[in-house]
């Protein structure tokens, strides 16, 4: 196991900060200081330390929220409270798998689960995540039938969403259904900017064919790995 993955299954952290932790010369493998993330170790074997502190691999947990606005998407922050602290009675660290910005609300994965988390989020996978867009004024054909052609909205990128449609749903013409593969920082709220409108309420509704459904505004169900696996690749309501 790469030492980044090792650290991060341990529930130091992330992958992408463990290797930032490592590169700090606070990680020793067998009592020697190793600053490479990629380093091989094998955790039946090696003596894994940080800070002195001999490292072990967590259980994995796997949780499902329904993530309230005003929450951010981080283990910890200066300013703001922390999605993790919506989870009650668990042990260990959790991270957020991908990220919602602080207003936005809806499905949101916490695991202690590195390796889990890397196949979610690598662009291979594909995994469409739907979402429910409030807009500030009205959307005619016209101004959708643009949005689907897509928009430069991050250094000349070019984004477009999987789809757009009208949901059937007051105030009228106001809410519309968008599916995206990407997920760059803020890309929803960016293309609306772009096709003129404002964002008022967004929800994450769907990711993969996992949705949601049950849930209340804060609330979460644990899951365990072949149910969320389940649920996200074959279908099932949260």
């Amino acid at each position: 196991m790469r030492l980044n993955a090792f650290l991060s299954s341990c529930g130091v952290s992330s992958r992408r900060k463990s290797e930032a932790v490592i590169l700090s010369g606070r990680v020793q493998v067998n009592g020697k200081i190793v600053l490479a993330p990629f380093f091989s170790v094998d955790p039946e074997k090696d003596t894994v330390t940080l800070d002195k502190k001999k490292l072990k691999l967590s259980e994995h947990s796997y949780y499902v929220i329904n993530k309230p606005s005003g929450y951010v998407c981080a283990a910890s922050d200066k300013y703001y409270p922390v999605v993790v602290d919506l989870i009650s009675g668990h042990e260990g660290r959790l991270y957020p798998v991908g990220r919602l910005d602080r207003e936005t609300e809806g499905l949101l994965i916490l695991t202690n689960d590195g390796n889990f988390t890397q196949s979610i989020l690598h662009p291979s996978k594909e995994i469409r995540k739907e979402y429910e867009a409030l807009l500030n004024i009205p959307i005619n054909q016209k101004q959708l039938e643009r949005w689907r052609k897509g928009f430069e909205i991050s250094e000349g990128r070019h984004v477009k969403p999987i789809s757009i449609q009208v949901i059937d749903r007051e105030p009228e013409n106001q809410w519309v259904s968008i599916i995206i593969i990407e997920g760059l920082k803020r890309e929803v709220r960016l293309m609306a900017k772009e096709a003129g409108f404002n964002v008022q309420k967004l929800i994450r509704r769907k990711i993969g064919r996992m949705k949601l459904e049950n849930l209340r505004n804060g609330e979460y169900v644990r899951l365990s790995f072949s149910d969320l696996y389940t649920k996200i690749f074959n279908g099932g309501i949260v």
